[in-house]
């Protein structure tokens, strides 16, 4: 499908490389952001003209929108993601969010040159990966967790077998051997949903090296943190303000899964499951970098998992915190000297 064709009145906007994110509160009110600073665009469209561009989008997705499914999540032919909410869950207009992800395919290193973090943390983050731990990515909506989970699974070792599990395709690291499955909704039925939950459990029997959670929101979090306590390698992203939070957060949503979850149980279980905690955020003038790199240090208190900050960013520079990497033994079966870890000559 040519993209003229497919995205229409809108075409020019999503093929201009600067613009991150389109959104359609009205067929009179239609913003784009730069940086992460929203511009109320000239264009003005019909309503008849918005719900022609859905349709036509959704004709590619496979995904379906009407009064009783008034909301849809679906990748578009170039790989943006796009979502949508019609009447009457809104007011009046069908809501229209198409986010595109212009930094998903450059590497850790490309991040460092990109000023989104350090060659020394690019180094350390890198070899975390080769040694299998288990990297949590948190942050706020527009942070760039996509964007840097993408960079994380990338730095896979080559002969390993990546599984991603999403809600809808984000994710696309450059990796020979890998799975990318995606949910399910219901149909007109109300038949044939396929949550995280189902996806994660098929997963465990297709073989994987390490698993992906594209984002952790609900119950499957408690289905994640079996399997990574089983020793499989993993990674995810999860919406938080901090690296603690984060931690914390993880520790409350396994509770959704049912009464039989208890704390005493979670806390323990988060902590030894989960290596680091990458947390990243977006700043004032639109730049997305690493806030904190945190690791969870295996030990809990009072129901807590305890986390120590590696890095953490200042707001002019990146300060070594006092923590220090665990998991020895994950890097001494990757054949990486845990003295070499992390790159000191910046």
């Amino acid at each position: 499908m040519e993209m003229d064709v497919a995205f229409g009145p809108i075409a020019e906007f999503i093929s201009d490389k600067t613009i991150e994110e389109i959104w359609i509160n009205s067929p009179q009110r239609i913003f784009i952001a730069r940086a992460g600073k929203s511009e109320l665009t000239n264009l003005i469209l019909s309503p008849e003209e918005v719900s022609q561009l859905v349709d036509r989008l959704l004709i590619w997705s496979g995904r379906r929108l009407d009064l009783s499914h008034p909301f849809v999540d679906a990748r578009l032919p170039d790989g943006s993601r796009l979502h949508v909410v019609i009447p009457e869950i809104t007011a009046e207009h069908w809501t229209v969010n198409i986010r595109k992800h212009l930094m998903r395919h450059l590497s850790l290193q490309d991040l460092a040159q990109h000023g989104a973090l350090t060659a020394s943390m690019a180094v350390a983050l890198t070899n975390s990966v080769r040694a299998g731990l288990n990297i949590l990515v948190s942050g706020g909506t527009q942070s760039g967790k996509t964007t840097m989970l993408n960079a994380l699974v990338s730095a896979t070792p080559l002969g390993q077998r990546v599984i991603t599990i999403e809600e809808v395709f984000e994710l696309k690291p450059v990796l020979p051997d890998l799975v990318a499955m995606q949910t399910r909704s219901e149909n007109l039925q109300g038949e044939g949903a396929i949550p995280l939950r189902k996806l994660i459990k098929e997963a465990l029997r297709m073989r994987p090296s390490r698993i992906v959670i594209g984002e952790v929101r609900e119950a499957e979090a408690l289905d994640l943190l079996i399997a990574l306590n089983s020793g499989l390698a993993g990674m995810g992203t999860l919406h938080a303000n901090s690296a603690r939070d984060a931690i914390i957060k993880l520790q409350t949503l396994p509770l959704l899964a049912g009464e039989n979850i208890s704390h005493k149980f979670i806390a323990p279980t988060v902590a030894s499951a989960i290596d680091l905690v990458v947390q990243v955020g977006l700043a004032s003038d639109g730049t997305r970098r690493i806030q904190e790199i945190a690791a969870v240090t295996g030990r809990f208190e009072n129901d807590r998992a305890e986390i120590e900050t590696l890095w953490k960013w200042d707001g002019s520079q990146y300060i070594r915190g006092v923590g220090s990497i665990g998991s020895e033994e994950k890097f001494s079966a990757a054949g990486i000297p845990l003295a070499d870890w992390w790159s000191k000559d910046e």
